[in-house]
């Protein structure tokens, strides 16, 4: 009974855990940068985003294929991998939510309908399962003001 409540607590603590994403290799010298808009820029809402990559290649997530991402942009949070939240975009992916926003089917651009104000923005390079790549192919952040 010892032996079977041991391997009972032992798996639960197991399932319990969550699992590191193991993250893929990117490239050196691999960039992901904003195309049309720089930092310090000031801009109108609704405000079009045109994500540059060079060094890999956009595939949809779910996709394994060595070299290759799709984009995300983080939104008014702090850098990749810093913030109260920081160590776990590294270590499992980043999540989907309003500072979060995931481009999975591929896509090279949006549109963001962002207040007025200013506001931060980042690129990040993610593999088949939003993970950051190692290194991490991430943009300078920027600060626009959108009128």
């Amino acid at each position: 009974m010892k032996t079977f409540l041991i391997s009972a607590v032992t798996a639960l603590a197991f399932v319990a855990t969550p699992v590191l994403a193991e993250r893929m290799a990117a490239p050196e010298g691999a960039q992901v940068y904003f195309v049309n808009i720089e930092d310090g820029a000031t801009v109108s809402a609704p405000v079009k985003v045109v994500f540059g990559l060079s060094g890999m290649g956009v595939a949809p997530a779910g996709t394994e294929k060595e070299n290759t991402g799709h984009h995300h942009i983080l939104i008014n949070r702090a850098p990749l991998g810093e913030g109260p939240d920081g160590a776990e975009e590294l270590e499992y992916g980043l999540p989907a939510d309003d500072n979060h926003v995931h481009f999975g089917g591929g896509q090279t651009e949006v549109t963001l309908d962002l207040a007025p104000g200013q506001h931060t923005l980042q690129l990040v390079l993610g593999d088949m399962n939003h993970v950051p790549h190692d290194p991490p192919v991430v943009s300078d952040v920027i600060t626009i003001t959108v009128e």
